[in-house]
């Protein structure tokens, strides 16, 4: 029984030695890489912001509301030529749920160096070489009550570099509608632990992080559109991401229960203004401890099948960087909208005038036909007709009394009778 204790402790110790795991800061970290031009503008808050198909990595549960097919592509151009192209697709699977997959690469291309032990080359005949990051991600999202979204995605990533290297994270998340436009959501990013495993057998790791955000809308109907405002907060459990992000000189990054206000400063947010003929303006802080973060945007919408968003992203040590994304939906490009659904619902805008209390007489006779002059008093109803005297109908010469046009009858009252005698005539 000693004998088995002591081979088996040796195996365990054998296996955890060839699986040795270190724990690193930000392993994986292209798959943190904002790829939509519109969460990009609003100063990356991709958590807070729906219908942004490229931002499925940190916003799975926007995919409950998907309607109809789309497709979406990015290009963004980094420093040094290094670039990062993103492509995405979501389909609806029934009401209130959906699928989206996405495809990246993210590197740069023609890379000179020189091999170890060969001379230098003369000119620029230099070999050359590419780096990148290939990620594929899958997320799927459910509506699991009125007011409940939940969303869940798995992302594999394959790096290429001096040695290859295989990369794996799982994220899930929910968002909650407090009230008719008020969301707060949270994402458990790494609720499997972002692992990389290098081809020198070397195993990295990251701990999991969990955040919060929030989105609000506000109809504005005197400026034909509406007014949403984004917020994500920084990690809750630990503070890698802000040690990453924008350098200060003041010591930042306190956790949630160590100095809320710090914590709070470590957030990013933006502002958006959704005009209703399509065209949507953006700016925003990718930090909240430096305004040199600030980002900006605009996006149009073209017919409904087509989105169009462009942003601005400045840094305070880097050089800025312009994002240009563009979605398609196949179904749209040929269909109308089915009545019911988001894209199908147009707003409208109340025009309130002034009326007045008082008609004119003659406004009302104008908006009544002219009927004949000439008709006979019986044609016209019993108690609208003049009362004829007995000198009148005993006069045989007379023509009989003709009937005030209609448009007198119902704006002037008719004229008293006339009678006529030998000497006088009486009113």
């Amino acid at each position: 029984m000693a004998f088995a204790k002591k081979y088996v402790g040796i195996a365990l110790v054998a296996v955890s030695s060839a699986w040795a795991a270190d724990r690193v800061v930000g392993a994986n970290a292209t798959l943190d890489i904002e790829p939509g031009a519109r969460s990009a503008a609003l100063g990356s808050a991709t958590m807070a912001v729906d219908g942004d198909y490229l931002g499925l990595m940190s916003n799975p549960y926007q995919l409950a509301n998907v309607n109809y097919a789309w497709a979406s592509f990015s290009h963004t151009e980094y420093y040094e030529d290094t670039k990062y192209d993103f492509a995405s697709a979501v389909v609806p699977l029934g009401e209130g749920q959906g699928l989206g997959i996405s495809f990246s690469r993210f590197g740069a291309d023609d890379i000179p160096y020189i091999k170890e032990g060969e001379p230098l080359p003369e000119g620029s005949n230099y070999n050359t070489l590419s780096i990148a990051d290939w990620v594929f991600s899958l997320t799927f999202g459910r509506r699991i009550t009125d007011r409940l979204e939940l969303g869940i995605g798995f992302h594999g990533l394959y790096r290429e570099m001096d040695q290859t290297g295989w990369g794996f994270r799982g994220d899930a998340g929910l968002r909650y509608r407090l009230v008719d436009e008020l969301f707060v959501s949270t994402l458990l990013k790494g609720w499997t632990s972002s692992a990389a495993s290098w081809e020198s057998g070397e195993f990295e790791y990251s701990s999991p992080e969990l955040y919060l955000a929030a989105s609000y809308g506000l109809p504005v109907p005197y400026l034909y559109g509406k007014l949403n405002l984004y917020w994500q907060g920084a990690e809750l459990l630990h503070r890698e991401a802000r040690d990453m992000d924008y350098e200060t000189d003041e010591s930042r990054g306190k956790r949630v229960w160590e100095n809320p206000l710090d914590w709070l400063s470590g957030g990013r947010g933006g502002i958006e203004f959704a005009f209703d003929f399509g065209l949507s303006l953006r700016a925003g802080l990718s930090s909240f401890t430096t305004f040199q973060s600030v980002t900006a945007g605009a996006g149009l919408t073209i017919a409904k099948f087509v989105k169009v968003d462009y942003a601005f992203e400045s840094h305070p040590v880097l050089s800025p960087v312009h994002r240009v994304s563009v979605s398609i939906s196949p179904y749209l490009f040929s269909h109308s909208p089915r009545p019911g659904m988001t894209e199908a619902t147009v707003r409208t805008t109340k025009v309130l005038t002034e009326e007045s209390e008082e008609t004119d007489a003659y406004e009302e006779m104008e908006r009544i036909p002219d009927e004949p002059a000439e008709k006979s008093v019986q044609e016209m109803p019993a108690e609208s007709a003049p009362k004829v005297t007995a000198t009148e109908s005993s006069t045989p010469e007379k023509e009989p009394v003709q009937a005030a046009p209609a448009a007198t009858q119902t704006s002037v009252p008719a004229p008293a009778p006339i009678i006529e005698t030998d000497d006088e005539v009486l009113e």
